[in-house]
């Protein structure tokens, strides 16, 4: 095969080891933000509480995020599959972040 036809198994799970960095910083930008906003109101208890829960949902994504970049950087021609409990643990703590962000906002 030539031309359009060729694949490169390399780049693929390099895009995905990318999107996994981006999401990771996306949550800390968010994190910080809702921490930032929780302590500048002064509004009690419940804007440290809600910044805490952030920083807990942010550490379980940023361990979900680090074992898949970890697991991609093994073979580039058949990197092991995203496993189910990873994929819902990543997308709750995704919820749960902007759940959290939101509180802290409103």
């Amino acid at each position: 095969m030539t031309g359009a036809g060729v694949r490169d198994p390399g780049l693929q799970p390099e895009r995905t080891r990318l999107a996994w960095r981006r999401t990771t910083l996306t949550a800390t930008v968010v994190t910080v933000l809702a921490a930032r906003s929780a302590f500048q109101d002064g509004e009690g208890a419940a804007g440290p509480v809600a910044c805490a829960l952030c920083v807990l949902v942010w550490l379980g994504l940023l361990a979900v995020a680090h074992r898949r970049i970890q697991e991609l950087t093994g073979d580039p021609v058949d990197p092991p599959r995203l496993m189910v409990w990873a994929a819902a643990v990543g997308t709750l703590c995704a919820v749960g972040l902007a759940v959290c962000a939101a509180a802290v906002v409103f």
